[in-house]
């Protein structure tokens, strides 16, 4: 059982396992490159749910990991999700009754709702689509003033501007990484920090396979009228900050969004505000745009637990839904109680490629 540990990163993944490895009684020190939550978690939509998935079994972990958001609401009450439900109209016909069916036979919470019944939870929407999916159970939070109060609530030592440049090895366990300003030691170390931490394994010879996926985040200048639900169009997904913003990420294919490169950022800017004056009218104005790099394991899949021994990853895309049940799983395995079973297929062992070590 590990007295110690050591997370790189303070995203939501690193806040999240800070706080339960506190709870947990470990001496919890958190090294971040810049400040925390200011990488993809800072950058992140927000957007809690198990509507997005890759397979069945990715489905029920999402369902976990819903449940784990509501686990901390009651230790964080001030900082809990807003269980707004979801209105999901991103495909009609075909793929509408497909999603509707597909859902059902998962057994989660989905019901389709007319044109009329959706202008009455959402008037403001200036053409209600002919159909939608409602999902009660869906949510949201603002990732980075989580990520700020999880490290807050975890007593953990966090320190700031401090990069890990490369992990100590000492004969064939892991004690901790290299730093500017000198080395961090720890009975177990987890590499937390998205997508850099690829090049930390590397210095051992050990390649994490990734993808590039960077994203566009839109948010909007307050608008005087509140919307409802996280909404899901044929554009992109839309919800509403409690300053009275609108964000919406600029991508082509939503939560699947496969491009390695952003490509006319203006564009793809221009084409989303079009998007949201279809729907809410002209007075949409843009206030930012900002680009985050999402980690993104090579399967789409999650990446967590050990790498060897005294080193763990988590590494994740949908960090936000999937943060605290991961956190939780994997504190129970550096604890020495075992993982949980949902997780114990998304082990990074699938990712990795090993050559021989150097210690450089």
């Amino acid at each position: 059982m590990a007295q110690s540990v050591l997370i790189i990163g303070a995203g939501i993944i690193g806040a999240s396992l800070a706080f339960h490895l506190s709870r947990q009684g470990a001496s919890v020190t958190v090294l971040e490159s810049a400040t925390p939550a200011s990488a993809a978690s800072g950058r992140s939509f927000g957007w809690i749910n198990a509507s997005f998935y890759e397979n069945p079994a990715h489905h029920h972990l999402r369902v976990a990991a819903m449940a784990a958001h509501h686990r901390l609401a009651a230790l964080l009450p001030d900082h809990a999700p807003n269980w707004q439900g979801t209105l999901w109209f991103e495909e009609e016909g075909a793929g509408f009754d497909q999603k509707a069916a597909e859902l059902a036979a998962l057994g989660y919470a989905a019901t389709p709702l007319t044109s009329a019944e959706i202008a009455k939870l959402e008037p403001h929407l200036v053409n209600p689509p002919a159909q939608a999916l409602h999902f009660p159970t869906e949510g949201a939070v603002d990732p980075a003033a989580l990520t700020r109060a999880l490290l807050a609530a975890s007593g953990a030592r966090v320190l700031s501007g401090i990069a890990a440049k490369s992990l100590i090895e000492r004969n064939g366990m892991f004690a901790g990484v290299r730093t500017a300003i000198g080395p961090f030691g720890a009975d177990h170390t987890v590499l937390a920090a998205g997508v850099a931490v690829p090049r930390l394994l590397e210095s051992f010879g050990i390649s994490l396979n990734m993808l590039p996926r960077p994203g566009l985040l839109l948010r909007t200048n307050p608008l005087g009228f509140h919307l409802n639900h996280i909404l899901v169009t044929p554009h992109q997904e839309i919800r509403q900050t409690p300053d009275g913003c609108l964000l919406a990420p600029c991508a082509a294919n939503h939560q699947a969004d496969n491009a390695e490169t952003i490509a006319d950022r203006p564009a793809k800017i221009q084409a989303t505000l079009a998007n949201l004056r279809a729907l809410f009218g002209p007075e949409i104005t843009e206030a930012e745009t900002v680009l985050g790099h999402r980690p993104y394991p090579a399967d789409g899949l999650p990446a967590l637990g050990l790498v060897a021994e005294g080193l763990s990853i988590a590494v994740m895309h949908s960090g936000v839904t999937l943060a605290l049940f991961a956190a939780e799983a994997l504190t129970s395995e550096i604890m020495g109680q075992g993982i949980h079973p949902l997780w114990a297929k998304y082990a990074p062992e699938r990712l990795l490629h090993r050559r021989s070590w150097r210690n450089e």
